[in-house]
């Protein structure tokens, strides 16, 4: 592994350290209960016939994912799916969005 890689592992590492903490509270369990709804996290985010309303949707569960990505993903997962590298196992939904920064 380059060293751009390792510093790119501990980095993730370091984040997914801070979503846990973050929301591994009872505080924290609260807020996710909140943006699961919010996000759409459980359900569809399409509304028919309005375009507009399921892109606002679509990016809520993006966010959502990303959240609970870094929560029940290993580092080693989460690097591979940052790196947009073949998957080693990885539960990921097929609707998450790999694309963004790490």
């Amino acid at each position: 592994m380059s060293e751009a890689d390792e510093a790119a592992k501990h980095f993730i590492e370091e984040r997914k350290r801070d979503y846990a903490l973050c929301f591994g509270t009872p505080a924290g369990q609260r807020v996710l209960v909140d943006l699961t709804k919010f996000c759409r996290g459980a359900e569809s985010f399409v509304v028919p016939g309005d375009r507009d309303r399921t892109y606002v949707l679509a990016g809520r569960l993006e966010t959502w994912l990303r959240i609970e990505q870094h929560l029940n993903l290993t580092p080693d997962e989460l690097f591979q799916l940052y790196a947009g590298r073949p998957s080693t196992g990885a539960k990921t939904d097929d609707r998450t969005n790999p694309d963004a920064d790490t």
